[in-house]
């Protein structure tokens, strides 16, 4: 049976105040974005336990696309049904939209973003710190025993030293926790991130969370409205702008990268890199360079950098259109097909994980998922810290071992002052994350304004 009674203990109208907010946070890629999540929806707000979260975040690791939004899109179902879902998703990535299309804008006219990119180099420290509480506060929660600790070390060195595909780590961490349980079940008894949590109870018992029972027909409502909604506008720009139009090229070729991309921007960002330059040739090598770091500055998911290439693509060849008509539509479309499908994902997938919270066996495996989270969180926040405090980072090889290791005569200066800052506003003042961010920002300008 279908209930919603979260809509009386959650107001929408409140739901979507918090996921607004949230929405203006979503800095630092993923581990920046779920550290957001993590303290606003579990520690502040408390409407959803840790270890709701870590199930609903496991489910979101094994899928394809940013798994940041489709954790979004997932609490908001659990907290709002469908509607919290859509809304929770769309805000997650409409003000990082928006900033980008800006500033593609702002590329095309001036091809000079020096004073946006300082005030986003201002937030990457502040970020920092955020990211690095987040994992300290997840470790603590989920590493109850020595067995999770090792498997979080172990993620984090198959990522970081010997750059073990994402999707690999995932799945052995899940049939190592299967495992283990049926080795060790006593390893799992001891209030880890399927247990207790070790915080303050949750405001919402977990019972009264929005859940709907798997059925063929709703699955099959659900297949045809996310299909139709994700294929019928690029078959709209096929069918008024031809098949062979820039739009066209790009719905098709955006929607299968939509497809492909587990593990993070990063894992498919190399391959849209060569299909954009070299194939279709809608921007220049530096261009996709400048598109990443203010995709990597802006909120939101960092595989939104599709929109600036899209954008660009379309600017330049914009058929029967106007270039920034074109543009636009590109951008738009580009969007789209790439979101869309998180949609579908969590709406055809959430109701079958809750019903499988309860089984031992599932659950198990996805408590070593939520184990080396721990690990892959950590190894974003090293990655994000090395490019956001020095200039320059190069590949470090001895025989098996690869690990990414930045030039220490690279380190900015400014960016590690404000870094400095931003950790002792965040553990020693404990000030609250906006204002943090605020601050960060304002002296992100003041490297630009201010005559150093």
């Amino acid at each position: 049976m279908t209930t919603e009674v979260t809509r009386d203990v959650i107001p929408f109208r409140e739901a979507v105040r918090a996921w607004f907010l949230i929405s203006l946070q979503t800095f630092g890629g993923p581990a920046g974005q779920i550290a957001v999540m993590q303290r606003t929806l579990v520690e502040e707000r408390r409407w959803i336990g840790q270890q709701r979260f870590n199930h609903a975040l496991n489910y979101c690791m094994l899928l394809p696309g940013p798994e940041a939004q489709q954790l979004a899109i997932y609490v908001g179902w659990l907290l709002n049904g469908t509607r919290g879902g859509l809304v929770a998703g769309t805000l997650f990535v409409l003000p990082g939209m928006l900033a980008l299309l800006i500033l593609s804008a702002v590329y095309i006219l001036w091809q000079d973003t020096t004073v946006v990119t300082a005030l986003f180099a201002g937030i990457g420290p502040a970020v920092l710190a955020i990211v690095a509480q987040a994992v300290i506060r997840v470790a603590k929660r989920s590493l109850s025993h020595p067995f999770f600790v090792a498997l979080a070390v172990a993620a984090f060195a198959a990522l970081a030293l010997f750059g073990v595909p994402f999707p690999i780590v995932v799945a052995t961490a899940a049939f190592i926790g299967w495992l283990v349980h049926r080795l060790a079940p006593h390893v799992f008894k001891t209030g880890n991130g399927h247990g207790g949590d070790g915080g303050p109870a949750p405001l919402i018992p977990d019972d009264t969370l929005h859940h709907a029972q798997p059925s063929r027909r709703s699955t099959g409502k659900i297949l045809a409205v996310g299909l139709v909604a994700w294929w019928l506008p690029v078959a709209a720009v096929a069918l008024f702008l031809g098949t062979d139009s820039v739009f066209t090229t790009q719905g098709l070729f955006f929607s299968g990268t939509a497809l492909v991309t587990f593990g993070g921007a990063y894992a498919v960002l190399a391959f849209v890199a060569q299909r954009a330059v070299e194939v279709y040739g809608w921007l220049s090598p530096g261009e996709m360079v400048r598109g990443l770091a203010l995709a990597e500055t802006t909120p939101g998911p960092l595989i939104m950098v599709v929109q600036f290439v899209a954008f660009l693509g379309a600017y330049r060849d914009p058929g029967v259109l106007t270039p920034w008509a074109g543009a636009l539509l590109g951008a738009l479309l580009t969007t789209w097909v790439t979101f869309v499908p998180c949609f579908l994902f969590i709406f055809l997938g959430a109701p079958y994980v809750e019903r499988l919270r309860h089984n031992t066996a599932i659950s198990a495996a996805l408590t070593g998922i939520t184990a080396s989270v721990v690990g892959v969180i950590a190894n974003l926040a090293v990655y994000f810290a090395e490019h956001t405090l020095f200039g320059e980072v190069f590949t470090w090889a001895w025989g098996p071992f690869t690990m990414q290791l930045p030039e220490l005569g690279t380190v900015n200066p400014v960016a590690l002052t404000i870094t400095v800052a931003a950790l002792v506003m965040t553990f020693a003042m404990k000030w609250p994350m906006l204002r943090i961010l605020g601050i960060c920002a304002a002296l992100g300008i003041g490297t630009v304004l201010l005559p150093w």
